[in-house]
């Protein structure tokens, strides 16, 4: 037997590939942030029809093209338009905040959507140092606290198993099984949620070049733990799909230029897709897009079909979580139509 051929029928006896969706809430040039929460939950919404797994927002500040700072709150509204996909966090920045009132906001969610709440967290600020400063004061201005914040909020869901302060208690969140997800685009969380026995997201569309290091280093660190018996990966993919190739690249140009226009040091909204870059870019700046968005996937069902599959393949990924920065709200919900679609084939 060829061992194409073997490989063939291995992916043919795995399970399919879990899919689920990141939303930045992104507000596009000359609209508003009540537009984009409108277009999240509609996005949420055909996202349960399709068979998404979860749906994750994403903390950021002071940025203009993003409407989800107030990460919780959304989670609400996407949670109360809903009725069974899970929703959460991709992530909160935990040093932005007290362990308690994460505690706190995350049990009354839970409590008001049982068993469909995630808490993804992070370490990165999520902002600019400016911001950063305005939401960490007299928190500390770094991560290198994060373990410790970390075990912090843990106890409030789990006194039994912390050290916290027993004379404070979060309610609602003690004694709520909420999932808590480690997030990163570095070693950094994923050593730390191997030896905690936690799942591990790592942002690809961040940081390409430390993808596999990190997923070595969870599972080289990862230890049985009460959440998990082996390490479960999820791999965030940038993925822009269309009806055509010629289309999708179109399309994905609006990414392109927001990414061009941050390494510019020029925050501002989703822009329109354009026919080309050429113009819009320097070579060198090109090249330095063109390595950022190394895992991104563009193209028609086909194209995206063989992408998704080559990046599961070098992973072993147990789920994608998808991000799609699209500015029309009709096309991006086509691109993960044509990815919804795609949910069975990718083993």
């Amino acid at each position: 037997m060829s061992q194409n051929h073997s490989a063939d029928a291995d992916r043919q006896q795995a399970k399919p590939v879990i899919l689920s969706i990141l939303d930045l809430a992104s507000i596009t040039s000359g609209s508003t942030p009540g537009v984009s929460f409108h277009n999240t939950l509609d996005l949420a919404r055909h996202a349960e029809k399709w068979g998404y797994h979860r749906f994750w927002v994403a903390e950021h500040h002071n940025m203009p093209g993003i409407a989800s700072s107030a990460t919780s709150v959304v989670i609400g509204y996407v949670a109360a338009g809903t009725s069974t996909i899970r929703v959460g966090s991709g992530g909160i920045m935990l040093p932005n905040h007290a362990p308690l009132v994460i505690a706190e906001q995350f049990g009354t969610l839970e409590s008001l959507y049982p068993n469909r709440i995630d808490l993804g967290l992070g370490r990165a600020p999520g902002s600019d140092q400016a911001a950063a400063r305005a939401l960490r004061r007299g928190l500390g201005t770094g991560g290198e606290d994060f373990p410790e914040l970390l075990s912090e909020l843990r106890s409030y869901f789990n006194p039994a198993a912390g050290s916290s302060n027993n004379a404070v208690r979060a309610i609602p969140g003690e004694g709520q099984n909420i999932p808590i997800w480690l997030l990163g685009s570095s070693g950094f969380s994923a050593q730390l949620a191997g030896q905690l026995g936690l799942p591990f997201a790592f942002a690809s569309h961040f940081a390409p070049d430390y993808l596999l290091p990190a997923l070595e280093l969870y599972r080289n660190n990862f230890r049985p733990s009460e959440t998990l018996a082996k390490p479960y990966v999820m791999v965030g993919v940038s993925a822009t799909a269309a009806d055509t190739e010629h289309e999708a690249k179109r399309l994905a140009t609006s990414q392109q230029q927001a990414f061009l226009n941050l390494i510019r040091g020029r925050f501002g909204q989703l822009p329109p897709p354009v026919d080309s870059m050429d113009d819009l870019w320097s070579p060198h700046e090109e090249t330095a897009l063109r390595k950022q968005f190394s895992y991104s996937v563009v193209g028609n069902k086909e194209q995206v079909r063989d992408r998704l599959q080559e990046i599961v393949n070098e992973t072993s990924a147990d789920e994608l979580i998808i991000a799609s920065q699209i500015y029309d709200h009709q096309a991006r919900l086509r691109s993960y139509e044509i990815i919804a679609g795609l949910r069975e084939l990718i083993k």
